[in-house]
């Protein structure tokens, strides 16, 4: 499915449990041990979900998910909250702290894998589509193939990324600062040239197989776009 998800836990035998079962549905899984630890990784993978246990050392699952609902660039970032606690009022703190998910342990990994697919369908449905069509380009996310009238592309990792990202919302412009956290992830330092290098080799991918036509739109002074009209 090509989704990446973090879990942070600190009991290391149900971190491995569920990573496990992730895993075996296609996810990309990295795993933290405690709350400081998930916000370093959060800033430099930008996972699409993360799933936090509330009683964690240094920052708990409540007070990290504050964190990341007070920073625009985690603010949309999908949370499954993982706890003992199981009374109404505990659920309604993690409901209210951000969470976008409430599972009261214990539980069967089989139930979160299914609350995971369910919240990526929600909040990012290109990640859980067969097929995402825009124009004349077809993406395969389960299998990261990427057609332009009806020919393979072949393009490398970043340039993949970057597509996938421009296809989610064809005509917006995204900037190098956005396109830079959402690919190498935040915190992580790459000049912003990087992101035009791949940008120009997205371009001849593309251009070999439509010529004469350039699907991405530069926006001076504000960034990308992808255009399929």
């Amino acid at each position: 499915m090509g989704a990446t998800i973090l879990i942070a836990d600190d009991e290391p035998n149900q971190l491995e449990l569920l990573a496990y079962n992730l895993s075996l549905e296609g996810f990309a899984v990295h795993r933290a041990s405690d709350g400081k630890e998930a916000l370093e990784k959060i800033e430099d993978l930008s996972p699409d979900l993360v799933i936090l246990d509330w009683m964690m050392p240094i920052y708990s699952g409540i007070d990290l998910c504050r964190k990341l609902r007070e920073r625009s660039e985690t603010r949309g970032l999908p949370v499954i909250m993982l706890s003992a606690r199981g009374e109404e009022s505990d659920r309604t703190l993690g409901l209210d702290t951000g969470a976008d998910d409430y599972l009261t342990k214990p539980f069967s990994p089989k139930e979160l894998v299914a609350r995971v697919k369910a919240l990526l369908r929600r909040c990012r449905p290109s990640i859980m589509a067969e097929i995402i069509e825009a124009g004349d380009i077809t993406v395969y996310p389960s299998k990261m193939e990427v057609f332009c009238c009806n020919t393979r592309v072949d393009l490398g990792p970043k340039e993949y990324k970057l597509l996938s990202i421009l296809i989610e919302r064809p005509g917006q412009v995204f900037s190098r600062s956005q396109l830079l956290d959402l690919v190498w992830g935040h915190g992580v330092y790459v000049e912003e040239r990087t992101v035009d290098v791949h940008l120009s080799r997205l371009r001849k991918a593309l251009a070999c197989v439509r010529p004469g036509r350039d699907m991405i739109r530069t926006v001076r002074g504000s960034g990308y776009a992808l255009q399929c009209g």
